[in-house]
């Protein structure tokens, strides 16, 4: 018996390979694009306030892919089904497509229309080659799962995929506003879909997801507050297409029958944010592209959250909706993961409130002291 008989032990070793590989080959991409100028220079709107080089997907792509080519190199790939084969291979194709789009933006600010065609294009390809959602199936149906499946047409199968790849493509984009946010989020998303897969049997899916999450984790190492690079739109169209074909081809079943609310609540939280500002600004009379500060973190920031807490009260509540995807799923010790999840993401709230009350305090402190008024918190760290 092999390392590579044992997925558990082939998705250990990608994480691992794949968070090194990428905290390794960050930095040199980072010196690169200070050499050749690559970065983005701060305005009003943006976060940072020195120019910062957004090239950090190039890294992500590179530790995530080195990752699995070393899985490849080990026979991994070779016991896999030739249709979960091809799946793996479609899902690599889909998300470098993606990358480039997202490149082709950071690189000579494309038009919002165009990406969203050549997203689309890319999605309806994707499909084609057997990414899909061709049926539901509720993980609650009394019945076991898969018993009561609802097959969909190929057009109501082709719109729905399309919907999920480019939607959860865009919502992880628009979640890339603070340092570390989109990083995190998107790793946190990732290592729910390690265990919801693995807890289904789809290890192919699972290996993916590992390498995802590991490239996400060796990328915060120098993407948190205060971040010394930025993914850019590539890395956050990478990472958004991935986790969205991942979670098409792993929580499924014949991988054909995705049980769709697992993945719809794992990433609901980026969802819901981007439903939310859309909405907003077509009630406002504004296209759903136009910038503004209407995001959950910009919220969070007016509230008066500093940019740490803000990031870690998401991460709190992305990994409590990922817990509570594994009870959904029957995964073993799934309410001892639940019960934890549940405690830090309390821990969070009762910390977060009691600084936010120390904060207040001080501030009150020092508004009379000066014999100034109450500060306003709007306009803290504008969007970068």
């Amino acid at each position: 018996m092999t390392i590579t008989s044992n997925p558990v032990a082939v998705a250990m070793i990608t994480f691992v390979s794949a968070a090194l590989l990428t905290a390794v080959i960050v930095p040199l991409v980072r010196r690169l694009g200070l050499r050749w100028g690559l970065i983005d220079q701060p305005d009003a709107r943006k976060q940072h306030t020195i120019p910062m080089v957004r090239l950090g997907g190039v890294g992500i792509v590179a530790g995530f892919a080195l990752a699995l080519a070393l899985v490849w190199g080990l026979g991994w790939f070779g016991s896999l089904e030739p249709a979960k084969d091809q799946l793996i291979w479609t899902t690599l194709a889909g998300s470098l497509c993606f990358f480039v789009i997202g490149l082709g933006d950071d690189l000579f600010a494309l038009p919002p229309l165009p990406r969203l065609a050549a997203q689309v294009a890319v999605a309806m390809a994707v499909w084609s080659q057997g990414v899909r959602i061709g049926a539901l199936d509720l993980p609650f149906n009394p019945a076991g799962p898969g018993s009561g499946a609802i097959g969909l047409p190929d057009g109501l199968s082709l719109l729905a995929t399309v919907i999920w790849l480019v939607g959860i493509t865009n919502a992880i984009n628009w979640l890339d506003g603070l340092d570390g946010l989109a990083a995190g989020v998107g790793g946190i998303a990732a290592i729910g879909l390690i265990s919801v897969s693995f807890s289904l049997n789809q290890s192919a899916a699972g290996v993916l997801a590992a390498a995802l999450a590991g490239a996400c984790l060796g990328f915060l190492r120098y993407n948190f507050n205060p971040a010394r690079i930025f993914m850019g739109d590539g890395g956050s169209y990478f990472l958004g297409f991935a986790l969205a074909s991942i979670s098409i081809v792993g929580p499924a079943k014949a991988l054909t029958t995705v049980s769709v609310l697992l993945p719809l609540l794992i990433l609901s939280l980026p969802l819901a944010d981007m439903s939310a500002v859309i909405m907003g600004r077509l009630s406002a009379g504004r296209s759903p592209f136009y910038p503004d500060r209407r995001h959950l973190h910009h919220r969070l920031l007016r509230a008066g959250f500093s940019h740490r807490r803000t990031v870690v009260l998401i991460y709190a509540f992305t990994q409590w909706l990922a817990a509570l995807a594994l009870v959904l799923a029957n995964a073993e010790m799934r309410f001892l993961w639940l019960g934890l999840a549940t405690a830090v993401l309390i821990g969070v709230i009762i910390v977060s409130r009691h600084q936010m009350a120390a904060l207040v305090s001080n501030e009150e402190v020092e508004s009379v002291a000066e014999g100034s008024p109450h500060p306003d918190s709007a306009g803290i760290e504008p969007h970068r």
